[in-house]
């Protein structure tokens, strides 16, 4: 029986986080799973300076989930003030992926919202394409908002846009 568990990164897991996060949101390798963005963006999707940003951040934090051992998961919560988390980053081990580890992945991630921030509603943004992925979100109890908010389409730190038609739509749920 394998065990997962779920727990906050340290700076010595950078390494290991910034190539699970590569490996499921670009690249072939990323192909493998069903959440990849490798279609619509290239290059990074993050760095491990950035990576290094949030753990130093007490707003911010990534949770890992381990499954015997092995990182196969993260989620980042930060705080927004006045009771609102974001949530991003969940990954999953593209090989992993459709096992409900990103489920509890969120579940963890809201659980943290609620106990380290106090939040009261959790928010995320979607790259608009990703239909399917907005509509895994809303079977979670995430509800498209209306808004929208601006890709970075010139800043390379958060990859190469195959199409100047990106942008982000925003999605939250009242947390208990």
């Amino acid at each position: 029986m394998t065990a997962t568990t779920f727990r906050p990164a340290a700076s010595s897991d950078v390494a290991g986080l910034h190539r699970l996060v590569e490996s499921a949101y670009r690249g072939d390798s990323a192909k493998v799973g069903w959440t990849h963005e490798a279609d619509l963006l290239g290059g990074q999707r993050t760095d491990q300076a950035e990576l290094r940003d949030i753990l130093a951040d007490p707003s911010r934090v990534i949770l890992l989930a381990e499954v015997d051992g092995v990182l196969t998961g993260c989620v980042q919560v930060a705080d927004q003030g006045e009771g609102l988390a974001y949530l991003g980053l969940l990954t999953v081990d593209p090989t992993r992926q459709a096992g409900g580890l990103g489920r509890r992945l969120i579940e963890a991630a809201e659980a943290e919202a609620v106990a380290r921030f106090a939040a009261t509603r959790m928010e995320m943004t979607v790259i608009r394409q990703r239909t399917e992925l907005i509509a895994w979100y809303e079977r979670r109890g995430y509800r498209l908002t209306g808004e929208t908010r601006p890709f970075p389409l010139d800043d390379e730190r958060f990859g190469l846009p195959q199409t100047r038609e990106l942008e982000f739509v925003v999605m939250d749920k009242a947390l208990q």
